[in-house]
């Protein structure tokens, strides 16, 4: 029996070290083909891609909530409006391509100023007109008290939605998205309150139910498709909890800042509702 040397090849004793793989995909296919990975979420009207903003900082750092504040003053303002458009087609996506906190920040801000300022205004043009001999002296705890209202509704009550849905297991909704549906939901509220200045009862109860039923719409239309993807159908419930809250905001701010009448006028009764509650 013969024997025949062969020489081995020398890129073989190089090790693992010298193997090399190619991909023979164009560098647009690779490109297309992260960005479908990475981003499930987009082609879904009311999720955002949130992913993007996270990066490598941590939640207790500035620059991981730097990107959502990245965002232009037309872009903000199209949101704003678009809360009181229901029949918008982008009602459902004004969060979309992706969330910010400018506006959710900025509005219950502008909101509590607002509140104070109208119920101030109101209460020293209702008591001009029921004794114009009287001094008015401004109560600055309604501003305090504003504040402590707008900002527990507008940060507590969807960060612990946020952590029960993901105690339900619906992971898909960013604490971003969250915040942006609360803050701009309360956009209704500054015009409202600037027009409850105007000492008519009945038009201030017709004011704050415009503006309850408006902002109403849009917490419930946005927030309960993410209530239906969790597994749990009693998960759904919840939306009636959003809906319970919502009302005691609205009628909260109905009683302490928009309730200031002209006494000689209507009587000593004031609101006949307020009298009940």
């Amino acid at each position: 029996m013969a024997y025949v040397a062969v020489d081995a090849d020398d890129r073989l004793e190089e090790g693992p070290e010298g193997l090399e793989f190619k991909s023979f995909l164009g560098a647009d296919a690779r490109a297309e083909q992260r960005t479908q990975s990475g981003a499930p979420n987009l082609d879904r009207g009311y999720l955002t891609d949130h992913t993007t903003h996270k990066g490598s900082s941590g939640f207790w750092t500035v620059d991981y909530y730097q990107p959502y504040f990245d965002v232009d003053t037309s872009t903000v303002l199209k949101r704003c409006y678009t809360t009181l458009l229901p029949t918008s087609p982008s009602y459902l996506t004004i969060l979309t391509p992706s969330a910010d906190l400018y506006g959710p920040f900025w509005i219950p801000t502008t909101l509590i100023l607002a509140l104070f300022l109208s119920s101030s205004l109101a209460a020293s043009i209702s008591s001009y007109l029921s004794d114009p001999g009287a001094a008015y002296e401004y109560d600055f705890g309604l501003l305090s008290l504003a504040a402590t209202i707008v900002y527990i509704y507008t940060f507590a009550v969807p960060i612990l939605l946020w952590l029960a849905l993901r105690y339900f297991g619906v992971g898909e909704w960013g604490v971003a998205e969250a915040l942006g549906v609360w803050g701009y939901s309360l956009f209704v509220w500054i015009p409202v309150s600037i027009l409850c200045v105007i000492p008519i009862s009945i038009l201030r109860w017709v004011l704050v139910g415009l503006a309850f039923c408006l902002s109403g719409y849009f917490l419930v239309a946005n927030v309960y498709p993410i209530l239906a993807m969790a597994d749990a159908k009693a998960t759904r419930l919840l939306i009636i909890v959003v809906g319970v809250l919502h009302a005691v905001l609205a009628l909260t701010f109905k009683v302490f800042f928009f309730s200031y009448y002209v006494v000689h006028d209507i009587g000593p009764g004031a609101d006949p509702i307020r009298r009940f509650i």
